[in-house]
């Protein structure tokens, strides 16, 4: 008998840059659990590099199909779980044609973009009874974990409320105004795409469920107008080979081997541009972004995100019937140009290898204090790797199994339904000045 443990047969959807992640990870550290089967994306020329990374690590080539072609691929070949890694709107189509081929989903986040997407994964899910996990990395991050750990152990006794801030600085938070994302009918937004990520965090940090949301925000520093106003002038086009652009908020994709064969050099097959202009038209998404949420349990929260900071990372303070924690993580402290006044950093924002400058170095900081007690800080295991050290212990539990897990690290759907809620209802919320009851958006079986 065999001691090797079974190697369990993937696709993978999606072939951008996220999905990368899972292609090393599958065709490497994890190979003796899993095995690409199928890749599949609607550009062949991305498809095709996703297959040679593959290859290149020594494992066997991948059929390479179009998106529509998936569901009889799991049928057929028996594939166990779909990995999808593509632009959020067509989440909620490949989740569930995953579910009702027979095979598991694996999903990055957010879950869906829609109110009607969630009713429809969640329907899948029960009417077929696999598994929807949505990748939220950063509650493996051990940052993150030991806040979890703390609220949980009732050292700050009943939570009351949180205060959450996140800043994306100008680097990392533009680079969502040039993408797809810019266009809220593909991403839902900031308050689904990127802050579903922060409002699974706080679920699972108080075990609490959002029931009402207030918001308000807008498109205060991008796009066409704020740039007229501001008196930015003629905006540069992308140049010529020979004539790179030349402007912070600019990004020329052939000044780096891998940007530019994975987007600059695939943009014959479908047209999209990786590059667009933060300052041009077309924007539908806001860069400053408050909302009050209230909980199940009576907690509240007041949260804010701002997408053009100087520096970047983000500030949690848990107030309870005991005392209070605060967790502030620095994540990259500035951003810099060069002589020729292009930023000096990647604008995918991984903050590893960016120096640290000395007024505000990167950092991760958890204090607690109780009443009538000095502050003290909670010892912060170390992390390696992206997204705070989460990326590495998610695919390990992704491709290896759950060990033990008090914690219970894993998001299912139900999860990913909770996130996005919060951002459904404070897109509500900013269309008609009202605060939203997310009961009232008809969820179906989902909350």
């Amino acid at each position: 008998m065999s001691n090797e443990p079974a190697r369990r047969r993937y696709a993978l959807v999606g072939t951008g840059s996220r999905a990368r992640m899972y292609l090393q990870e599958i065709a490497g550290p994890h190979a003796a659990f899993a095995e690409l089967i199928a890749i599949a994306d609607t550009n062949p020329g991305r498809a095709a590099l996703a297959r040679d990374l593959v290859v290149a690590r020594g494992a066997a080539a991948p059929a390479v199909l179009d998106p529509a072609e998936l569901p009889a691929a799991v049928r057929s070949e028996g594939i166990d779980a779909v990995i999808v890694t593509t632009p959020d709107a067509t989440h909620a189509d490949l989740v569930v044609a995953a579910l009702d081929a027979g095979a598991d989903a694996i999903v990055e986040k957010p879950l869906t973009t829609t109110v009607e997407g969630v009713r429809r994964i969640a329907e899948a899910a029960e009417r077929t009874g696999r598994s929807v996990t949505v990748t939220f990395n950063y509650r493996y991050s051990p940052r993150n974990t030991a806040l979890k750990s703390l609220i949980a152990s009732g050292e700050i006794g009943r939570v009351t409320s949180v205060h959450f801030e996140w800043v994306l600085d100008t680097a990392h938070g533009a680079d969502y105004f040039r993408r797809w994302h810019r266009d809220k009918t593909n991403s839902g937004g900031l308050l689904i795409h990127k802050a579903s990520h922060h409002f699974d965090l706080v679920n699972w940090w108080i075990d609490d469920v959002p029931a009402r949301v207030f918001a308000s925000g807008g498109l205060r520093f991008y796009g066409d107008r704020n740039a007229a106003e501001r008196g930015l002038g003629e905006r540069p086009e992308r140049g010529s080979v020979d004539s790179p652009l030349q402007d912070a908020f600019s990004l020329d994709l052939r000044s780096e081997p891998s940007m530019k064969a994975l987007y600059y050099d695939q943009e014959q097959y479908d047209g999209y541009r990786r590059d667009q202009d933060v300052f041009g038209e077309g924007i539908t998404i806001e860069d400053n972004l408050a909302l009050v949420v209230d909980y199940a349990s009576g907690a509240s929260m007041s949260y804010s995100l701002n997408a053009h900071s100087p520096w970047e990372g983000y500030t949690v303070s848990v107030n309870g019937t005991k005392g209070r924690a605060e967790l502030t993580v620095i994540e990259r402290g500035a951003v810099l140009l060069g002589e020729d006044g292009r930023v000096l950093i990647d604008p995918s924002a991984q903050p590893e290898g960016v120096e640290s400058d000395r007024t505000r170095p990167i950092s991760e900081r958890l204090v607690l204090q109780k009443h009538w007690e000095t502050a003290v800080e909670v010892p912060i295991p170390e992390g390696e790797g992206g997204h705070g050290g989460g990326d590495a212990r998610l695919l390990r539990d992704l491709f290896e199994g759950v060990d033990d897990d008090p914690l219970d690290h894993t998001a299912s759907w139900r999860d990913g339904v909770r996130s996005v809620a919060v951002g459904l209802a404070g897109n509500r919320s900013l269309e008609t000045g009202q605060a939203v009851t997310i009961a009232d958006l008809d969820l179906g079986v989902a909350l």
